[in-house]
């Protein structure tokens, strides 16, 4: 019984997993475009251009696509304040859908597959909740698509994770959508905000980090 489980949430997972690949590649097919034949495309899609925006983004952050080229897609079409509320439109809702799909597809699985030692960091995860989200997003190196799959198989709530993703990700989806409508002058003073902007997060999630682990280390300093 306990093996034919087992078996079933393998498959569960690796159903999801064809899925995100197949999803994968046939955005980059999509993508795979000159940028005249992209700005053409924008231009014909008229007042509906933000819109298939969006949803393109949602799917693409759902794909692992990289939030920065789209960010920066965004400012070099649509211009840095639209761009910017766009970016932010896609990629907040992508990161929730990515969040959901997880939580709700795979979560079963993983629940059925995890040993204790994973139970055991899901749960500490959990506990973290909003902080470790708003870590993942402002902590420099880590792969943000994949975290929003990895916090949906955690206990983190969804209402953590949209409010942390909401506020780590608006400054980043400025500063990448700013530099991309700068693209011809990234000596401007906009693009040099944008820059000062993404070092001082980065800075800011490692002196936190750091912070926190420290905190959480001195009391185990002491420990048998």
């Amino acid at each position: 019984m306990a093996g034919s489980a087992r078996r079933r949430a393998s498959a569960r997972l690796a159903v999801l997993a064809l899925v995100l690949v197949v999803t994968f590649v046939l955005v980059l097919v999509l993508v795979a475009r000159s940028p005249v034949e992209v700005r053409r495309t924008v231009d014909g899609a008229g007042a509906w251009a933000p819109v298939a925006f969006v949803a393109l983004s949602i799917a693409l952050t759902c794909a692992f696509f990289p939030f920065p080229l789209l960010a920066a897609a965004s400012g070099l079409l649509f211009g840095v304040a639209a761009g910017t509320a766009l970016s932010i439109a896609g990629g907040f809702i992508g990161a929730l859908c990515a969040f959901l799909l997880a939580r709700h597809v795979a979560g079963a699985a993983v629940a059925d597959l995890a040993g204790d030692r994973l139970a055991a960091v899901r749960d500490a995860v959990g506990r973290r909740g909003f902080v470790a989200v708003l870590y993942a997003r402002i902590v420099p190196g880590v792969p943000r698509d994949l975290a929003n799959y990895v916090f949906g198989l955690t206990p983190v709530t969804a209402g953590a994770f949209a409010l942390a993703t909401l506020l780590g990700l608006a400054p980043r989806a400025y500063a990448y959508t700013a530099l991309g409508g700068s693209l011809g002058d990234l000596g401007s003073p906009q693009s040099v905000v944008a820059v000062g902007l993404l070092v001082a997060l980065g800075l800011l999630g490692l002196v936190l980090l750091r912070r926190d682990v420290g905190a959480w280390r001195r009391p185990h300093d002491g420990a048998p």
